[in-house]
């Protein structure tokens, strides 16, 4: 039961994002290891179109996870009624449907390259004028898979800030200072490894229609290099939100936990009472202490 969590259920669409983006590796290794694609038309795409969907998504729930945890931390009461696991698995499928629509120009447009004195690769072919589709599909990507995302991502862990040094100073709690480390260090390494790894990647892009800047081999292998780096960014996802929340680790232990201990359900969800019995009471408690101060309502997490 305690899987069945709004965070969780995000982590999880981002983990299967994850994974289906890196499923495109493969064939896009092979494709350069080989200077060709070997494959047909459909598969090439169908990799271009999950390789960039997927992308897409995982940025996507970012987004999402980091509003979701601003309603938690800002709005604790008032987002009750809308942070339930119906409502998540109904953004998650929302995010899935969006990052498609988003996603269009490319299964479009994506195929293999049949000219004639040039290798088959699979690549976007687009339309002409060639240049005026290609300028503006890199700031459609930049701004739709970066610019936008990060702005709403900054705003959201802004305001935790923002909230969880408002209630840690006026209340001054050792628990409050906790909660005030705890979501500052998350905030760090959130966004910088957001900002690291996807930063170079849409600077060449856009650098590269922007200006003239001299293809060199040492900047093919720099611009390499960042597509690496963007791909990491799936591999930091799931030790960034799964690892490093307490609540999914215990799950996950005790979902791969060969031997259960008798009644192990029953306590869980007695713990699980009993949490929820801690949690209303802090709510009050903190109430009356925001009653106190100024009127305002003080959380933390």
């Amino acid at each position: 039961a305690k899987m069945k969590t709004v965070t969780n259920i995000y982590i999880l669409n981002l983990a299967v994002a994850d994974v289906l983006c890196m499923l495109s590796l493969p064939f896009i290794a092979i494709q350069l290891s080989l200077l060709h694609w070997p494959f047909g038309s459909a598969i090439c795409r169908i990799v271009l179109t999950v390789d960039s969907m997927n992308q897409f998504t995982s940025i996507f729930f970012l987004t999402v996870m980091s509003f979701d945890r601003y309603l938690a931390v800002v709005h604790p009461i008032k987002s009750t009624k809308w942070r339930k696991p119906r409502m998540a698995k109904t953004i998650s499928l929302a995010m899935w449907g969006v990052s498609l629509l988003v996603n269009l120009p490319i299964m479009i447009y994506s195929g293999v390259n049949i000219k004639k004195n040039e290798a088959r690769t699979c690549t976007m072919l687009w339309p002409e004028p060639q240049n005026t589709y290609y300028t503006a599909f890199i700031f459609y990507t930049f701004f739709m898979g970066f610019f936008f995302p990060l702005i709403v991502i900054s705003m959201c862990y802004l305001l935790i800030v923002i909230k969880v040094k408002s209630s840690g100073m006026r209340v001054g709690s050792t628990k409050r200072k906790r909660s005030e480390r705890k979501v500052t260090r998350m905030v760090s390494i959130v966004v910088v490894v957001f900002v690291l790894c996807w930063l170079p990647f849409y600077v060449f892009n856009v650098t590269s229609v922007t200006g003239t800047v001299p293809t060199t081999p040492v900047l093919k292998s720099t611009f390499d290099f960042v597509v690496v780096l963007g791909y990491a960014n799936s591999c930091a996802n799931p030790i960034l939100y799964a690892f490093l929340s307490d609540n999914f680790k215990k799950s996950f232990q005790n979902v791969l936990c060969l031997k259960r201990v008798g009644g192990l359900d029953e306590i869980e969800r007695s713990d699980s009472r009993q949490d929820r019995t801690r949690m209303v009471n802090d709510v009050m408690s903190e109430t009356h202490n925001a009653a106190l101060l100024n009127g305002d309502l003080q959380t933390s997490i």
